[in-house]
């Protein structure tokens, strides 16, 4: 039951998922983990106005503890494919590297853990002292709610329970053993909807331009949120857009919006973040500006795995291969760990994240071996 975490990942490229097709990356894992002795499962949802995803939980064992990996196979459209040097999803080995879309992000990620896994079972004649399961997602690169999310419940509502998980995402910066994600900040979007009243440019005393009122709100919202906190950096709010809608030139608008998004560290509850800002913008507004919060829905909290056991022991698996002793971060955006949270301790780990989404998406061989490694002896210690 020994596999090849590069021809692992190398077929996997091959499958064109962009989210949310499938294309046949389920489907090869599938038939990788049931020869292995993997009971596996496929789980379709979706909801109105969404795409149906394709999903996939397998697990090998019935005892506890119930080690849990988990990633997506979907990747983020090519873009050009003619701007690639090698197609990109043709899993193209040049020199010493490997090429393609989800190379890094996650199809990568995925090879390793399969192929570590089922080391693992080799060597130990396909008995171990609890269970490994995967859950791999479609979705994602998406909007990330016919995904991990639905297949959490679906898992947990059939019995099933995780003890500790790996997610496989892109973590380290610069070489491989750097960093562990050992959070997330949370992620809010809103927009800030500015009312004037509409009038000629030449009487602007018949007039009330909500495009000065927005220009103070967002300079009001832009002062820090905070300092930052033990294990996060300070919370920020950005704007990502102003938007007026106004094509004509001598026409004083009557509204006017900008849209923002907030990434807050542990300091802030989603609850307590809106309050902030809306006691920022009243005191802005000073009873002059006419204005009002559309706030999107979030599942994007901010969540901590605190040192622990677990975090020991994934630390020295990564020294003991690597030789490096990986840093502990929170940065970066938001992945599936903010569901899989909800249900054990989990980190990220997996390869060097610098050529993610990119033109010529790739990893090193080299590293695919060494993640291989580095998840074989987290598997042995954890069932040590």
């Amino acid at each position: 039951m020994t596999a090849d975490p590069v021809a692992i990942a190398r077929d996997l490229i091959r499958c064109r998922s962009v989210t949310p097709e499938e294309g046949g990356a389920l489907s090869l894992l599938q038939g990788l983990l049931a020869q292995a002795g993997f009971s596996v499962h496929r789980a379709v949802f979706d909801e109105p106005g969404t795409a149906p995803v394709d999903n996939l939980y397998a697990r090998i064992g019935v005892a506890k503890p119930n080690l849990l990996f988990a990633g997506h196979t979907d990747v983020v459209p090519a873009g050009n494919e003619a701007s690639w040097s090698h197609p990109p999803f043709a899993g193209e080995v040049a020199g010493d590297t490997l090429y393609g879309r989800g190379a890094v992000d996650m199809k990568g990620g995925i090879a390793c853990f399969a192929a570590a896994a089922l080391d693992y079972l080799g060597a130990n004649g396909g008995r171990l002292k609890g269970s490994i399961s995967f859950l791999i997602t479609g979705d994602e690169e998406s909007v990330a709610v016919n995904g991990t999310i639905k297949l959490l419940k679906w898992a947990a509502e059939r019995g099933e329970s995780f003890d500790h998980c790996i997610l496989g995402e892109p973590s380290n910066v610069e070489a491989l053993g750097d960093t562990i994600k050992a959070g997330r900040r949370g992620s809010l979007n809103g927009t800030l909807i500015v009312s004037g009243r509409q009038g000629h440019v030449a009487y602007p005393e018949r007039a009330d331009n909500p495009i000065r009122g927005l220009i103070a709100l967002m300079t009001a919202l832009q002062a820090p949120l905070d300092q930052g906190s033990a294990q996060f950096a300070p919370s920020n709010l950005e704007f990502t857009s102003v938007d007026v809608g106004n094509p004509t030139v001598n026409l004083i608008p009557g509204e006017a919006r900008a849209r923002f998004n907030i990434r807050y560290n542990d300091r802030h509850s989603q609850a307590a973040l809106k309050a902030l800002i809306e006691r920022r913008a009243e005191a802005a507004a000073a009873g002059r500006v006419h204005y009002r919060f559309d706030w999107q829905p979030s599942n994007a909290d901010v969540f901590v795995t605190k040192p622990g056991p677990f975090t020991e022991l994934a630390v020295a698996a990564i020294a003991e291969v690597t030789g490096r002793k990986p840093k502990l971060s929170t940065s970066g955006g938001t992945s599936d760990a903010r569901f899989i949270k909800d249900y054990c301790p989990v980190l990220e780990f997996g390869l060097v994240g610098q050529t993610m989404h990119a033109v010529d998406e790739s990893t090193p061989l080299a590293d695919l071996k060494t993640l291989t490694a580095i998840y074989r002896r987290l598997i042995e210690k954890y069932f040590g």
